[in-house]
């Protein structure tokens, strides 16, 4: 998938978060363009390491502590753009499972296979 698309897809799951979540907000269309670029940054560059770290952990739960990675990836973007705010461990988790639906779906539906 290219860049612009996986882009796209990334801010309509993040705005559809922040319509859903109650504890999930962004402060304008300029922030959630920049906590999009962010958020994928963070996904591509801390997750892998987390995933390998956590990887026992990740096993004994079968996988279901993975959500509490993502989780973590969209706190730690909130941490990092002052124009996007979660507010604590719940909605971050509730929203990286609304991230994870959407982006699948609009995947799915837009880039195909």
């Amino acid at each position: 998938m290219g860049f612009l698309a996986h882009f796209v897809i990334t801010a309509f799951a993040l705005w559809s978060a922040t319509q859903i979540v109650s504890g999930i907000a962004v402060r304008g269309m300029p922030s959630l363009l920049l906590a999009a670029l962010i958020f994928g940054l963070v996904n591509a560059v801390v997750r892998p390491v987390l995933v390998l770290l956590s990887l026992p952990l990740t096993i004994l739960t079968l996988g279901l502590f993975l959500l509490v990675i993502n989780a973590a990836m969209l706190g730690l973007t909130a941490a990092l753009l002052p124009g996007f705010r979660v507010d604590g461990f719940w909605p971050a988790l509730l929203g990286s499972i609304v991230v994870s639906l959407v982006s699948w779906a609009a995947a799915r539906l837009f880039v195909g296979s």
